[in-house]
């Protein structure tokens, strides 16, 4: 498989993808550059582990993720950072269409992050750093994905979702999408 992980910051979820498609997959670890100026010593050093022999960094913005020669991955990750692009002032449209143009038909978009109140819309992605998935799903949607799956197994009925997801007082909701790519 060949995975390109969006706003892949020290590597952690880059790694663990690595291991899951070696020895014959590739992994593609984007940041943006201010992401990348952050992380860079942190990433460089994971990136020289045995473990990381499969990732390729990337820096590039969250509007273009994948260089113009890399396309048809299988799979597109954005895990635990989506409410960044929000406070970024990414165009999350753009985004989306470029995640769709990466990957190959068939392929999959997976996004999972902290939970926001239903209806929050961007208003908390900042505050809390929670999502609000109400709105995610159908902005992804309108890239031309169909919407396959969601993941319950990171949920957290008990999570009010109105204090900080790094807060670290209790467990935090973190929802899952997946999406197809048609063809």
């Amino acid at each position: 498989m060949k995975i390109l992980d969006i706003f892949a910051v020290y590597g952690w979820k880059a790694e663990l993808l690595a291991r899951a498609v070696a020895p014959g997959g590739q992994v593609y670890a984007q940041n943006s550059d201010a992401a990348f100026a952050r992380v860079k010593d942190r990433l460089e050093a994971r990136l020289k582990t045995p473990a990381a022999a499969n990732i390729v960094p990337l820096v590039r913005v969250f509007e273009d993720p994948a260089p113009p020669d890399t396309h048809d991955f299988d799979r597109v990750t954005f895990f635990y950072a989506y409410h960044d692009i929000t406070n970024l002032g990414v165009d999350r449209a753009r985004m989306h269409k470029a995640f769709y143009e990466a990957l190959k038909p068939g392929g999959e978009l997976v996004v999972g992050d902290y939970s926001a109140k239903p209806g929050a819309g961007t208003s908390v992605a900042q505050t809390l750093h929670r999502s609000d998935e109400t709105l995610i799903a159908p902005e992804i949607e309108a890239a031309g994905f169909k919407l396959i799956d969601r993941g319950d197994f990171l949920r957290v009925p008990g999570d009010p979702r109105d204090v900080h997801s790094h807060g670290g007082a209790a467990p935090v909701d973190i929802f899952l999408l997946k999406f197809r790519k048609p063809g």
